[in-house]
């Protein structure tokens, strides 16, 4: 596993937040932005980074508003890895 990619993962608790929620279930960036605490500005902004490096993609690219956003195979093996290679820290 590239630890650059997990290091760019866990350096932002949002980007480490949004992969967690998005392991459980495809979201909407407003539901994301309830469920961190975040504003939603911040939330997509994050998406975005995730996306842009494959860790989860939009299902719904075509809409303006209320994307669905779910976590790729690729996320969760890092995900997976992450906590593997972390437990106990």
């Amino acid at each position: 596993m590239d630890w650059n990619l997990v290091s760019f993962v866990t350096s932002s608790k949002l980007r480490f937040k949004l992969l967690i929620e998005l392991n459980r279930g495809k979201r909407i960036p407003s539901d994301l932005a309830n469920l961190t605490q975040n504003s939603i500005s911040h939330v997509s902004q994050a998406l975005k980074e995730l996306e842009a490096k494959k860790l989860i993609k939009c299902l719904t690219p075509e809409r303006r508003k209320s994307k669905y956003y779910e976590i790729t195979n690729f996320g969760q093996e890092l995900l997976d890895f992450i906590n593997k290679e972390t437990k106990g820290q």
